[in-house]
Parts: C-alpha cells; structure tokens; sequence
C-alpha cells in the first residue's frame, strides 16, 4: 500500500553505501526492522532471511555452528539486502564470485505491491538484473542465500612485500589458487617504488591446524564487539602529506613476510576495529574511489594513475588492491581484472584529480563500482556498463520507471 502511494522511491539498508546509492529521489524505505532469519537447512547450507538482517547478526549466529557467508565485503554492517543490490564482492573474488553468485532466490516486491519470485530458473532476467541492480529493479525482501562451512574462526595470513605496483598485481595474479588474496598500497611512494604494497594471502584454518599452531584457543573467537570508537571528529590537519607518508613508510619497513594465525575480525573487518573510523577524516569528510581495469590495460593504466595520485596535495590514506573475476549481474561492478580501492579527504582540489582519473580509467576499459561512487557523471557510467540498455529494458518492463528512483540513478540517468 505505502509503495503503491509515493512518487519516487528506493529501499535502504543500513547506510553503508559511501554515495548517494541508498538516499531516495523522492522517499527512502528503511530496510532495517526486516531482520528475521526464517529457515536453515544444515545439510545444504541454505538460509533464507528477510532483507534487512545485519551481515554482523547473520555471523554472530552461524559462525559458532560452523557456518560462513562465501563473501564477505570490508564490513559486516551491512544488510543482506544491500549486498545483493550492490553485489558486493570479497578478497575472494578471483574464486567464488561475488556475493550475488550465492544468492539461490530472492522475493522483489515491485512499485505497484506485487511481490514476485526469482532466482537462475525463475524469472531468471530480473533475477540478473537484480544482481548488482542497486535497488532499481523492486524491492529486496527476502533472500535465500548459501553459507559455507567452516571449521574455526580463524586465518591463515601469509604476508608478502611487493615493491611496486606492478608487482603486487603480479603476485596477486600468481596466487589466485589462494582463496583470499588482497593488497595494502602506498599511494605516496614514487619511482621505481611507486605502489609499493604488502599481500595478504588468507585461508581458512582447520581445527587440526588451530589445535597444533594455537593450542588451547577459542575455536570461534569473540564473535562480538564493535572496538574502539573516534570520539571527535579528528582536526582537518592531522591527515595531509607528511603524515600519510610517515605512516606508510613505517608500516612498509616493519612489515616481514610472515605466515601467521589471526581472527576472522582482524582478516576480514579490520576497520570494524575501529569505530566510526571516518571520524579520522575531520568534519571536511572523504571519498571513496573504487575503480577496476581488465587485465590487458592494468598493467599500463594503473602507473598512470598511482603516478597522479603520488602527486596530489591530499593523498589516499587508504588503498586496497585486488583481482576480479567475471560479475553476475547486469550492472554487477567486477570484470576479469583489477581494482583499486581509495579514500581521499575532501579537498577544493579532489574532484579535478578524480575526473583525470575518471578519464584514464574509461581509457582502459574499466568502470567505477556504484556502491562507493559519489560524483561520476553519466558518460562515464555509461562507457563502463554495457549492459546498461538491458538494464533500462527490465525496468521498462516492470514499471520501475519513474516509480524507483535514488539520487545516484538521477545523477547518472539509469
């Protein structure tokens, strides 16, 4: 009925987009009071929720018994429902896909209140054009997902140092067979150090494995707490040049390659670590900027890029390397390829960097990931997104035109 009476709207989670993808043009439904867990199967792996279950919840009951979601994205406050509209992907994408490739069905209820069901053999073009579809194409209500089993809480983290850019695109290719792979860059090196970065390689430990190399340990270790919180908003000079580069250099030179043991919390959610952790940033705030290259222009595009970034008067605090593989949905942001993840602070002069990049990344046949986009205009996302037409279509045919609208599809006309 609510639907049914309102002129433009779109669902939300729990916030956690970094751009305009869950704000409503008109209204935005809060996705969070549908948090029910309705079925499991054991055997199979299977849970069915309802689409505003917290990532942390669905973890903190399963995890004990055994159970893990296949991907999981940099948080774990996030709703079910936004990792599908966003078809987040993990470290692991190289190898299991993206959050979508696990999703078995899904219940969409349309602008007109008709609810309907879909998965790979059932309305199986909407099915993909939810994928990854940013709520454009019905509301989430409830899914089916697949968990996988395993036998502790813990990772296996094997770090590596990687002395450029270059390099850690090689050694993250050349460890594909590893079932987590993800880098840390230093966007402030240059030269023939430009991009230099440590590797994480990460597999999940068996209770054997824990058992000799951690006796006596938890087998699920603390499974909840949200860490240390930023009290104040940090003064706007405490984050600049100098700083970043002092900060990277040291965590560059203390790094060792080394094999170890650590919780699933610090491999996978290491920012949840630290409370409201954007506080960092100061009241100016930041950017993220997520983009991915095809293989064949990475290893041309990206110098490019780190070479324009290792220059700019706010630097990137934080980048995050990966590999991907094929996305599963029409607009799904991951191709064959690599992704570069960063968080630049506000500046007068960060949205002329971001546009020169915009540029080299559309040069190279890449696309930015909608989930943390904020300001791309939309002959950008159109160069990046060749389904896009597909995409209007389905929406055409389910009425979702003019009735399912977020600022961030005003902004880049889906």
């Amino acid at each position: 009925m609510l639907q049914r009476h309102i002129p433009t709207y779109v669902a939300r989670g729990n916030g956690r987009s970094y751009g305009d993808a869950g704000i409503g043009a008109g209204v935005t439904l809060d996705m969070r009071r549908f948090d029910r867990m309705t079925g499991f199967d054991e055997t199979s792996g299977l849970l069915t929720v309802e689409a505003g279950v917290l990532l942390a919840d669905l973890i903190d009951r399963f995890l004990p018994r055994g159970f893990f979601p296949a991907v999981v994205p940099g948080t774990r406050f996030v709703t079910i429902g936004g990792m599908i509209a966003a078809d987040v992907h993990g470290k692991n994408h190289h190898w299991v896909g993206g959050f979508g490739d696990h999703v078995e069905a899904l219940k969409l209820m349309f602008p007109s209140g008709q609810t309907v069901r879909c998965s790979r053999d059932e309305n199986s073009d909407l099915f993909k054009a939810t994928i990854g579809g940013m709520g454009l194409t019905g509301t989430i209500v409830e899914a089916t997902i697949r968990l996988i089993k395993v036998e502790t809480g813990w990772m296996r983290q094997n770090t590596v140092r990687a002395e450029n850019i270059l390099s850690a695109v090689q050694l993250l290719t050349a460890n594909e067979g590893a079932s987590y792979a993800v880098a840390w860059v230093d966007c402030l090196s240059r030269g023939n150090a430009l991009g230099r970065s440590l590797v994480y390689l990460g597999e999940h430990v068996s209770s054997d494995a824990l058992q000799e190399r951690k006796p006596g340990a938890p087998i699920y270790p603390n499974t909840r707490g949200r860490g240390i919180a930023v009290p104040l908003d940090a003064p706007g000079f405490l984050l600049n040049r100098h700083s970043i580069r002092a900060f990277n250099a040291l965590r560059y030179a203390r790094a060792r390659t080394k094999d170890e043991l650590v919780s699933w919390q610090s491999y996978f959610f290491p920012l949840d670590g630290l409370d409201q952790w954007n506080r960092l940033y100061g009241r100016r705030g930041f950017l993220q900027y997520q983009f991915v290259l095809p293989h064949q222009t990475a290893s041309r595009v990206l110098p490019e890029i780190m070479g324009e970034i290792a220059t700019t008067r706010d630097p990137s605090f934080l980048a995050v390397l990966k590999t991907l593989g094929k996305g599963g949905g029409q607009l799904s942001f991951p191709m064959p390829g690599v992704t570069l993840a960063l968080d630049f602070p506000v500046s007068d002069s960060i949205f002329s960097l971001l546009d020169r990049l915009d540029r080299l990344v559309v040069e190279g046949g890449g696309r930015l990931y909608l989930a943390k986009d904020a300001r791309q205009r939309p002959e950008t996302f159109e160069a990046g997104y060749p389904n896009l037409s597909v995409f209007r279509q389905q929406r055409r045919a389910i009425g979702a035109e003019g009735r399912l609208a977020s600022m961030l599809s005003k902004r880049i006309a889906v």
